[in-house]
C-alpha cells in the first residue's frame, strides 16, 4: 500500500473517530449511569459538562469523519481528551488496584492526543469535505 494514497488520512480520521462517536452515543443513550459516574468525581454542573461533553464527541466524530473542519475538531478534542485524561484516568491517585487499569486508558489517551494534534497540525487530506481544490 502506497502510504501518500488520500485514503490514509481517511482511515486514521475513521479510526479515531470510533472512540469518540462510540462514547458519544453512549452518554446520549446511558445519560443517567454517565451522571453517575461523573459524580464519584465530584465534578460541579455535571448535566452541563455531560451535555458539553456529548456535543464535543458526537460534533466531534461528524466532523473527522467528513473532513470537515477537521482541524479545528481535532484541536477542540485533543483539548477535551487532555482534561478527561487528567479527571479520570489520573492514576498515580488511584488505589493500588485501580491504577493498572488507570494507567492503561491514560497511555491510550496520549496516544489519541497525538493523533489529534498531528490531525490539526496536518489536517484531513485530499478526501474531505469543504476542501478547496488545488489550482
Amino acid at each position: 500500500m502506497i502510504l501518500d494514497h488520500p485514503i490514509v488520512p481517511l482511515l486514521g480520521r475513521l479510526m479515531m473517530t470510533y472512540i469518540f462517536a462510540t462514547s458519544g452515543l453512549g452518554k446520549i443513550f446511558g445519560w443517567s449511569s454517565n451522571v453517575a459516574y461523573m459524580n464519584t468525581r465530584h465534578l460541579p454542573l455535571i448535566p452541563v459538562l455531560l451535555a458539553a461533553a456529548m456535543v464535543i464527541e458526537v460534533a466531534g466524530s461528524v466532523c473527522l469523519v467528513t473532513g470537515y473542519q477537521a482541524r479545528v475538531a481535532a484541536f477542540i478534542m485533543f483539548w477535551y481528551t487532555t482534561t478527561v485524561t487528567l479527571l479520570f484516568h489520573n492514576y498515580w491517585a488511584s488505589s493500588e488496584m485501580m491504577a493498572a487499569m488507570q494507567e492503561t486508558h491514560f497511555r491510550k489517551n496520549l496516544a489519541i492526543m497525538g493523533g489529534l494534534l498531528m490531525l490539526a497540525y496536518c489536517g484531513p487530506g485530499k478526501w474531505a469535505l469543504g476542501r478547496r481544490s488545488d489550482s
